[in-house]
């Protein structure tokens, strides 16, 4: 075949951002619908900052991977309206959506050196970091009302940061940070005995760890946190922990029937997925056992895809990676950003491998 491997999962990777871009795209708020259809934009009475997070980590991996200038002018046009639909300001009342803001926003100024981008990173960064207090032994609260709630969202996502501000821009007490942040989160909410991560701890008041409440997105933004202080460090037992946390995705996570990892529902959990796949993806370029990773990877992607059928109209994608959305059917941003970040995690993992 003259079409390798690679440039199918560039094309399927274009025609995914084509179908955010086009179906989901509004000029009229220089933001993404938050679903659709979405009849005179009355889809978007609720503002989620934390997806719009997301759909900016997107656009920048669009960018990465092609070098189309679009997408640097779609995020200019983004930056505003973000901007604008959060009054003006980039803080908000939940700290692990701060963090996410600031991890996209980081990720764009390295993607095109626009100081605006920079400066919003730093003023939610200090923000952020008033997250942290000694109840439940530290860790940063998950929001500013509840402080003495502690989960993985607000810390793992936060030492992630951390780790990358140190790398961006050199200064030693954000590594500090990151350390003491990954720290509590290991001794806190993940599981010694298997390396299962918990959601969180505290929620009712009572102290609990929330164990039944198992997530894709816990397991993912751990194995992003030790990887990236890894990476810093080469201290083998991040990497150690990282690879132990992916076997009880495989293992726990993953349907041995159809081998796809699970639906978790709508609203906010359509992104959970795709959270989990883009930190595999950093696990793959990192991991001595990369090919596996690599692998588990390009599977859901192929299965998900396959779902898709024969038909030429641009890519929808649900909650389940094994169904196409039914014609009509109301398609969520969330969901669809996890779609997104599939294949592009797909287009970056295909390359064949030295």
């Amino acid at each position: 075949m003259n079409i390798t491997t690679t440039q199918v999962w560039q094309e399927r990777a274009n025609r995914a951002q084509r179908a955010l871009d086009e179906l989901f795209w509004n000029d009229g708020i220089r933001m993404y619908n938050i679903q659709t259809p979405c009849e005179d934009g009355l889809c978007n009475d609720i503002f989620h900052y934390w997806w719009m997070a997301h759909a900016v980590d997107v656009l920048v991996d669009g960018l990465l991977r092609t070098g189309d200038q679009r997408y640097a002018q779609r995020l200019r046009d983004f930056h505003e309206g973000i901007l604008e639909r959060n009054g003006g300001r980039w803080p908000n009342e939940l700290y692990d959506d701060m963090e996410w803001m600031a991890l996209a926003w980081l990720r764009a100024y390295e993607a095109t050196g626009e100081p605006k981008y920079k400066a919003a990173v730093l003023t939610l960064w200090e923000d952020i970091k008033t997250g942290w207090n000694e109840q439940m032994g530290g860790g940063i609260a998950w929001q500013k009302s509840q402080l003495d709630y502690k989960n993985t969202p607000a810390n793992a996502p936060a030492a992630i940061l951390a780790v990358r501000l140190y790398k961006a821009f050199g200064s030693p007490d954000d590594l500090a940070w990151a350390q003491r942040i990954y720290d509590w989160q290991l001794a806190h909410l993940v599981d010694p005995a298997t390396g299962l991560v918990w959601d969180g701890m505290n929620r009712t008041g009572d102290g609990a760890i929330d164990k039944d409440w198992r997530f894709t997105y816990c397991q993912g933004v751990f194995i992003g946190a030790a990887l990236e202080l890894y990476q810093v460090s080469g201290q083998t037992s991040y990497l150690e922990a990282a690879m132990r946390t992916f076997g009880v995705v495989q293992g726990e996570f993953t349907s041995p029937e159809t081998g796809l990892l699970p639906d978790e529902g709508g609203g906010d959990a359509g992104l959970f997925k795709g959270i989990l796949i883009r930190y595999l993806a950093e696990l793959a370029k990192t991991a001595p056992a990369s090919a596996d990773v690599a692998a588990f990877i390009l599977g859901q992607a192929e299965s998900a895809w396959q779902a898709q059928g024969t038909a030429e109209e641009l890519p929808l994608f649900g909650t389940d990676w094994g169904r196409k959305p039914a014609s009509g059917e109301a398609v969520q941003l969330s969901a669809q950003l996890s779609g997104v970040m599939l294949l592009e995690a797909a287009a970056l993992n295909s390359a064949p491998r030295a």
